[in-house]
């Protein structure tokens, strides 16, 4: 029997059984308590790992060396760098990437082929090898250290970004668990910032690309907070098979509930990174439906939500509904204007491409609270999705004039 999926919003990356984590302060960032910059995590048991990496051609070694490690189905531990990206610094980056990797090794007593790297942070700065290294063998492990390691990824992130899902096979429990960073330069093409993903499922290394690229379509694909992708976007996730529940199986009651959960999991990390955008105050929510497919759907999706009128018109409460019919039009999605329905926060704006009477104080009022829903009707097929984004705020803009000084 497969049971139904539970969802904990306090749960962390370290919820599923067989991983364990933790984090130090190694001085990457600037000091101040209980901060921390440097985080592991480890698989007691091996398994397949799965990753989406950034499309930009401009990328960090980090990046590079572990899509390489990923596939070559070894890798059982993580280690993490936050505050410095490792991007364009030539060929030092990768030396520094493999050395890191190399001593995390040995304090593990693993080999460096099953060592992982993430980092994030400022792009042009070397990496300080010699606190980073010291810094490792000053990382406690543990069951709930999860907590600990979504502390130590974030960056300019107001809060951690963390949950996990559980759902019964016969007599066992199946738990995924994920961390995220991100709330700036949010606008993937292939996952996003840094994700990290755990499963005590048995799945092989082949099904679990392909369900992790599919709940990464639809979830973290569907982003965008400014427009900007990173050097460093990654999404990862490690299946140890240590819940005993036995091999999950692609088109199985069991593979379809696992995907559902992967997809749950993605879906809250996604929201909580759009909520957390730089300047934000507002989430919004766009769901394009009766697309003639689920491409044209994306797209139209993704282009409201990551439009820059869009999101200054949702920071002021302006119902300004006519930017997000011209947004829909240069999607690159099939539109005819004469079949939209449009609506915000469920009031119907426009039907049959024409403009409804509404009452606009009340539409401003609803504008005003912490999230934005608009909702699009093509009406000329039977396909959608859902994107998600924040509003622009003058913050944005101050913060992002002073980054590096």
């Amino acid at each position: 029997m497969v049971g139904e999926i539970r969802f904990l919003a306090g749960g962390t990356v370290t919820d599923p059984k067989g991983f364990t984590a933790g984090a130090t302060y190694a001085g990457l960032k600037t000091y101040s308590e209980d901060k921390l910059d440097l985080g592991m995590l480890i698989s007691d048991m091996p398994g397949p790992f799965a990753g989406m990496f950034t499309t930009s051609t401009v990328r960090s070694p980090s990046v590079s060396l572990t899509e390489e490690r990923v596939s070559g189905g070894k890798a059982r531990a993580l280690v993490v760098i936050s505050g410095i990206a490792n991007a364009c610094v030539g060929e030092q980056g990768l030396a520094d990437a493999k050395e890191i990797t190399a001593e995390t090794a040995r304090y593990l007593g693993f080999q460096p082929e099953e060592v992982l790297i993430g980092s994030t942070g400022i792009i042009g700065v070397e990496l300080p090898v010699a606190l980073i290294t010291a810094g490792i063998s000053r990382i406690t492990l543990s069951n709930d250290g999860g907590h600990d390691l979504a502390r130590a990824i974030l960056t300019t992130d107001s809060k951690s970004k963390e949950g996990s899902a559980s759902f019964d096979v016969g007599s066992q429990t199946v738990t995924i668990g994920g961390i995220a960073k991100g709330s700036g330069m949010i606008h993937p093409d292939m996952a996003t910032m840094l994700c990290y993903l755990t499963t005590d499922a048995e799945i092989g290394a082949a099904y679990l690309q392909r369900a992790l690229k599919q709940a990464v379509d639809s979830t973290f694909n569907m982003l965008s907070i400014d427009g900007d992708s990173s050097t460093n976007d990654t999404v990862l996730i490690c299946a140890n098979g240590s819940a005993g529940a036995g091999i999950i199986d692609e088109g199985s009651p069991e593979g379809n509930l696992f995907e559902q959960a992967l997809n749950q999991m993605c879906v809250y990390l996604a929201k909580e990174i759009a909520r957390d955008g730089e300047g934000a105050t507002k989430l919004i929510e766009v769901t394009v439906e009766g697309a003639t497919d689920t491409t044209a759907a994306r797209m139209a999706a993704k282009t409201v939500a990551s439009s820059v009128l869009v999101k200054c018109a949702i920071h002021g409460a302006d119902p300004n509904w006519g930017r997000i019919i011209a947004a829909l039009g240069r999607s690159g999605a099939e539109v005819e204007e004469g079949k939209i329905a449009l609506y915000v926060n469920d009031v119907c704006i426009m039907e049959g491409g024409r403009p409804i009477p509404f009452h606009r104080d009340g539409v401003v009022s609803l504008m005003q609270g912490p999230e934005v829903a608009i909702r699009v009707n093509l009406n000329l097929g039977e396909r959608q999705a859902t994107a998600w984004g924040c509003d622009l705020s003058e913050e944005y803009v101050t913060f992002n004039s002073a980054y590096t000084t």
